[in-house]
């Protein structure tokens, strides 16, 4: 078992406060590292597919996106301890310039592992440094910018479990990541509805806290009645989808999805696999049985789509999820939990649905576009969010690898329809 390396830490910071930041950046930037820390070197170069990073290229990456968005711009006197770090630790941001090719991120064993922590170490004092002295002018610039950085960390830590599972599941001694951990032997409850009314609500971030520049300006939707599940789509009921030919029967697919369906072979969510007989799947803990009453994991949106069309259902908006989850304490099964993978719900009876946050990711049948007024802001930091809005599908709640400081009631994760190495989910919603 990892001693206790999933911590948690609900701070709201006001980007102003420059002694509530700097301990948020010493224990973001902390967990990281201790997030890795199972992790062998050869763990850490490899890269299973171009979509997933290898876990040194993350490490860089983060500490690159705090030296070349705020240190360099703002810092006087800064100097990068390689220049070479400029080019291969860019993801996608062209105004910066240009990159190494994402697919080839894992070849590049050189600069060494020691080279990559020598540099977060060489960042975060400048970074501190930084947060101690800077001008109240430029503070005002830059609070926000470190803020953003912590979060974008915090995605990035996410990624980091995402995608060594990705590695790990080729691997056919099937490593664990952590020690095996037993779930809970309770029972899904039986599956209920929750309705809501029709009318005018308004949606997306509003307040003085932090979110992402996706996720507002706040607008008003109209939204007709609905009612969603009280809890996730289980393993049990994505079995009876498979019996009954949900993978085999084309009227239940959009186009995109059917061609993919026949061109992948897909038969079964990703990382499932039968071995005499019985299902099992690959977790963060290694090859493990399928749990019946744990939420499906690892489905794409075309796949839930599909699901929900076979149950007579549909999925639901990101509106209509936001709207169920209003007002809810933001508690469930994130990476703090230590599970790393989707348990069983409670069965509570409550006011609001269950697993609204945490366990999987909610695909929304939203396609992931800009709000009415939204505007990128302005420099690089306007290409984290705005051009991404194409051809991509909302998924709103969090998940068990999720940070559970980092989610809020408005956050738009966004993903193509075909991919699955998310830990991603459905729950399944209706008109009255």
């Amino acid at each position: 078992m990892v001693p206790n390396v999933f911590e948690s830490h609900i701070i709201d910071i006001n980007s102003q406060d420059r002694e509530a930041i700097l301990t948020h950046f010493r224990w973001v930037r902390g967990e990281t590292e201790r997030l890795v820390a199972p992790l062998s070197l050869e763990d850490q170069v490899v890269q299973s597919m171009a979509d997933a990073s290898p876990t040194k290229w993350h490490l860089a990456h983060v500490t690159w996106f705090f030296e070349t968005l705020i240190l360099t711009p703002y810092y006087k006197g800064y100097s990068t301890p390689n220049e070479c770090f400029i080019y291969l630790y860019n993801s996608y941001y062209e105004t910066i310039g240009e990159r190494h090719p994402r697919p080839e991120r894992g070849l590049l064993t050189r600069p060494s592992g020691d080279e990559v922590i020598s540099y977060r170490k060489h960042v975060d004092s400048a970074v501190e440094n930084f947060i101690a002295n800077a001008d109240e002018r430029t503070w005002e610039i830059v609070g926000p910018l470190i803020l953003l950085g912590l979060h974008h960390e915090q995605q990035h830590q996410e990624l980091i479990l995402m995608d060594i599972l990705n590695a790990f599941s080729h691997n056919p001694i099937f490593p664990s990541y952590l020690d095996h951990i037993t779930l809970s032997e309770k029972k899904a409850p039986r599956l209920d509805w929750f309705e809501f009314d029709g009318g005018i609500y308004e949606i997306g971030h509003k307040g003085e806290e932090f979110s992402f520049d996706n996720e507002g300006p706040p607008h008003k939707e109209y939204l007709e009645p609905y009612q969603i599940a009280s809890r996730l789509v289980t393993n049990s009921e994505w079995k009876a989808f498979m019996s009954d030919g949900g993978y085999e029967r084309a009227e239940l697919w959009l186009s995109d999805g059917w061609s993919i369906v026949q061109n992948e072979n897909w038969k079964t969510p990703l990382y499932w696999k039968q071995i005499d007989g019985v299902w099992m799947a690959m977790t963060l803990s290694g090859l493990q049985m399928v749990n019946d009453e744990s939420p499906v994991c690892h489905v794409s949106f075309y796949e839930a789509d599909a699901y929900a069309r076979w149950s007579g259902k549909r999925l639901p908006t990101e509106s209509e999820l936001e709207i169920a989850a209003s007002g809810m304490e933001i508690k469930g099964n994130f990476q703090s939990k230590g599970l790393l993978q989707a348990e069983p719900a409670d069965g509570v009876l409550s006011s609001f649905p269950e697993q609204l946050f945490g366990d999987v990711w909610e695909w929304t049948q939203s396609s992931y576009s800009p709000y009415p007024g939204y505007k990128p802001v302005s420099g690089a930091a306007g290409e984290y969010n705005g051009k991404f809005m194409s051809s991509q599908m909302v998924l709103r709640g969090g998940s068990c690898v999720t940070p559970v400081g980092h989610v809020r009631s408005t956050y738009r994760n966004f993903f193509y329809p075909h991919m699955r190495w998310q830990f991603s989910g459905l729950r399944l919603a209706d008109n009255i």
